[in-house]
């Protein structure tokens, strides 16, 4: 079982930013990457050798020339107080103050060819140097041996100790992702091994009964629980109440002049057609057309390994959720898909830097995530390099919190999920929420789950159930806090796993819907056993978070007619002294779900089921003020819109 890394070398700054940390030099002329090297990758857990011959991709990040001045630049173009602020910087300019030079990148890229890789792409940023070889280049290059390990259920390659290049290139090289498959961690929650080329995902029905609207439809044929006759979980709500509720039908926007990219694995097929059948089906005034919607999608090498751990339909639903949830909010921003050609060796990095390098978008949204923060820390180092940039150019890139609570259950010890813990993105939970028939908010609670199942005439176990899912959130042990929570976030939170009164970055930053109870409905080509064909269902989890929030910000920059880029120093202060955000309290409800057993109709019986909200047995709770379920809280209609 993984649990969150423990560092030996400390990341963390003053500022809550994950510091450069220079390579080590050795006797032997080398210099080693700290920490680049995964913990999981014991003696004990290995399985295999590594074949020499296999081929690899990956890419050689370069340090920044002056890491300290980009985060001060990136906080004062992003901080409400700061006297640059929303002066965001060109692609051309953050490159040509902060990037590696020309020299340094000549530098690397020659001694990967003098190593025997094929060189490939180098990015307009000059972020890294994407080489190919062979396993056995690769050890001889990095001094390693690699091998195949087991971790969580999966068989990942990675170095038996950490990686080291030449002496000369020490202060260049921030760290290697591809040559460790440590970033095939992050991958939606509900995913999990299948193979890469398959068909669209198993097909998914809603049982009846349940409600166009909270309690539309009241369950009065089984025992009450707890005393209390409840609602029947609300079929999926469309993008016309979601907008309602978020008081956005009301704000004279649709995030027209805005483009929102969502950053996922491979290409569903049918991704455009799904969420354009669905617009038509749900919100007719507010068709997606083909104008707004692009990919970009990385083309898979064929020379790799084989990505047969790597749950592509898993990826397809989570695509499918990201576009049509950010169309529902702002039916009229530009959507721009960025496809990773795949998850083996992880090329999420890669996409996430396309977007960033060019300017290519002005919103992203990322919807997956590692179980805690053991991703090698040198790979952490290069994904915060690459936030720091978004934040220069004014790009605001948000991330799923995560779907399992404080994670204890899976890992053993409370943890909070990379890369939302990064203190350079936004990091958006999960709430519960009930929108009544006029659209309106009944109310929104935390998002933690618990479940009673209906067995026997009574509910087992009894209120209030077994935890299943819900909003992560927590203490990060990676990185400091950062300078917009001073003072805002209890340091009752922000001690946690800290040690003395030393104090990190706490989590989430703020929150929309994303329990799948009182979920959103979704259509999308699936696999049923008549068929493949477009249906409809209710889905939830930080993966419609992240989207649903990402669109409420494109339209509150169409409004406000400027880009937010990193919102969380303006969210810090604006919930301190306006209504802008509502903080979001605890509720004691619940809903009856019913479910087909078999997932798709009722030939194998029906699963009647209690979800009580905001299950309250965890180590982190849903409270007046910021809290580590929910953050600062939700976006309040016009007057967070309007927010400067």
């Amino acid at each position: 079982m993984r649990r969150a890394l423990t560092l030996f070398v400390s990341l963390a700054v003053a500022g809550g930013a994950a510091a450069a940390i220079p390579a080590v030099a050795t006797a032997q002329g080398r210099a080693v990457i700290p920490l680049s090297h995964p913990r999981w990758a014991t003696p004990q857990a290995k399985v295999a050798d590594t074949t020499p011959s296999s081929k690899l991709d990956f890419r050689v990040y370069l340090s920044m020339r002056d890491q300290a001045g980009a985060e001060a630049a990136a906080q004062a173009v992003s901080d409400p107080a700061g006297q640059t602020y929303h002066q965001y910087l060109s692609p051309d300019q953050v490159r040509d103050r902060f990037a590696a030079n020309d020299a340094t990148v000549a530098s690397v890229r020659d001694w990967l060819a003098g190593s025997g890789f094929s060189i490939g792409d180098v990015p307009s940023n000059r972020a890294y140097v994407e080489a190919t070889g062979t396993a056995d280049q690769v050890e001889k290059a990095f001094s390693v041996d690699l091998a195949k390990y087991k971790i969580d259920g999966q068989v990942l390659r990675a170095s038996d100790r950490e990686l080291s290049v030449p002496a000369a290139l020490a202060s260049d090289v921030l760290g290697v992702v591809g040559v460790d498959q440590a970033a095939q961690l992050l991958k939606p929650d509900h995913t999990d091994g299948t193979p890469n080329d398959v068909p669209p995902g198993p097909g998914f029905h809603n049982a009846p009964p349940c409600s166009s609207f909270y309690g539309q439809k009241t369950d009065t044929t089984d025992p009450a629980y707890g005393g209390k006759v409840l609602p029947y979980a609300p079929c999926g709500y469309t993008p016309g109440q979601l907008r309602s509720a978020y008081g956005i039908d009301s704000a004279r926007a649709d995030g027209s002049g805005t483009t929102v990219a969502i950053v996922d694995a491979f290409a569903s097929p049918t991704l455009y057609a799904d969420a354009s059948e669905y617009a038509r089906r749900n919100d007719p005034g507010h068709p997606l057309k083909q104008s707004q919607f692009a990919e970009k999608v990385f083309p898979a090498n064929p020379e790799l390994e084989p990505p047969d751990q790597c749950d592509a339909a898993g990826w397809y639903g989570e695509q499918t959720l990201d576009v049509e949830a950010v169309h529902a909010m702002a039916p009229g921003a530009r959507i721009l898909y960025v496809g990773g050609s795949d998850c083996q060796d992880s090329s999420l990095d890669e996409a996430l830097n396309w977007v960033v390098a060019g300017h290519t978008a002005d919103i992203v949204s990322n919807s997956y995530s590692d179980a805690g923060e053991d991703i090698p820390a040198a790979e952490v180092r290069v994904w915060n390099q690459i936030a720091i940039q978004a934040a220069l150019e004014g790009i605001g890139v948000y991330f799923s919190s995560g779907d399992n609570g404080d994670e204890a259950a899976r890992l053993g010890t409370p943890a909070v999920d990379f890369p939302s813990s990064d203190p350079w993105v936004t990091a958006v939970g999960g709430t519960s929420l009930a929108i009544g028939k006029d659209g309106k908010r009944l109310f929104e609670t935390g998002w933690e789950t618990g479940k009673s199942t209906l067995t026997n005439g009574a509910y087992v176990p009894g209120s209030p159930g077994a935890y299943t899912s819900g909003s992560g959130g927590g203490t990060s042990v990676l990185f400091d806090q950062p300078f917009y929570q001073r003072g805002i976030v209890p340091d009752a939170l922000s001690t946690v796993n800290q040690n003395g009164n030393h104090k990190g970055r706490v989590l989430p930053d703020i929150s929309a819907v994303g329990d799948p109870n009182t979920g959103f409905l979704i259509g999308q080509t699936q696999t049923f056993p008549d068929g493949v064909h477009y249906d409809q269902y209710r889905i939830g989890g930080t993966s419609l978070s992240s989207p649903i929030l990402a669109g409420i910000v494109a339209v509150s920059d169409s409004l406000t007619r400027f880009h937010h880029g990193f919102l969380n120093p303006l969210a810090y202060q604006i919930a301190s002294r306006t209504p802008a955000i509502t903080d979001v309290r605890h509720v004691d409800g619940a809903v009856t779900r019913v479910d087909y057993a078999n997932s798709v109709d009722a030939t194998n019986g029906l699963i009647t089921s209690v979800r009580t909200f905001d299950y309250p047995n965890l180590t982190i709770h849903t409270t007046g003020g910021y809290d580590n379920v929910t953050g600062l809280g939700t976006p309040n209609g016009v007057g967070f819109l309007l927010s400067p």
